[in-house]
């Protein structure tokens, strides 16, 4: 058996090792670039066509369940136009965080291919554990996804209501908290049971 394997194994390696007859070593080299380039290219279209709105409702788990609730918050709809998309809470921006969270996010697939939230009734009673996933992934990150578009060296506490201002600068300022410790509900109904974070 394993000399069936490493029979093979020596041939296509003489075959790749040894110089080509056919093409030269530097058209196998732009070759191998521009094929390079193609399969990157590749790649990163569909790393960001799975972070579209389209895709991520595209199930109707997403669209008709979390999705509802998103358009009537301000990161749906606000005076200034700026809208946040699934994404932009739910994956990372910088590459690294980025790819680790696409593996970690295959795995939710398993929902819909074996139908555990396929229902409105079995996503209210998974509600609560797939919120305190994403709630757990989002402390563990210090709410990385929150802080690319909200930076606390440019928050005006000045210009935020008293008691948003105290928080901030008491607990997020200092390290203390993070984004998901007092904002659970900011884009998504809270579970039932979940209170409001109202840290002292």
């Amino acid at each position: 058996m394993r000399r069936a394997l490493i029979a093979p194994a020596r041939r296509y390696w003489a075959i790749i090792s040894r110089p080509s007859t056919h093409f030269s070593l530097g058209f196998l080299v732009v070759g191998a670039f521009i094929a390079g380039i193609v399969f990157w290219g590749g790649f990163n279209t569909a790393m960001e066509l799975t972070n579209t709105e389209a895709f991520c409702t595209g199930c109707h788990e997403m669209h008709d369940n979390v999705y509802q609730e998103l358009q009537r918050t301000i990161h749906f709809t606000n005076r200034s136009g700026v809208r946040a998309k699934c994404s932009d809470c739910h994956v990372p921006h910088n590459w690294t965080h980025k790819m680790a969270r696409k593996m970690q996010a295959s795995k939710e697939v398993w929902g819909k291919v074996f139908g555990t939230i396929g229902t409105r009734e079995k996503f209210v009673e998974k509600r609560l554990e797939l919120a305190q996933h994403e709630w757990a992934r989002m402390k563990a990150n210090d709410s990385l996804e929150c802080r690319n578009c909200h930076g606390q060296d440019y928050m005006d506490f000045t210009r935020q209501s008293p008691r948003a201002a105290h928080m901030h600068s008491r607990f997020l300022v200092t390290g203390e908290r993070t984004c998901i410790d007092c904002h659970k509900g900011i884009a998504h109904r809270r579970p039932a049971g979940v209170a409001e974070a109202t840290p002292r």
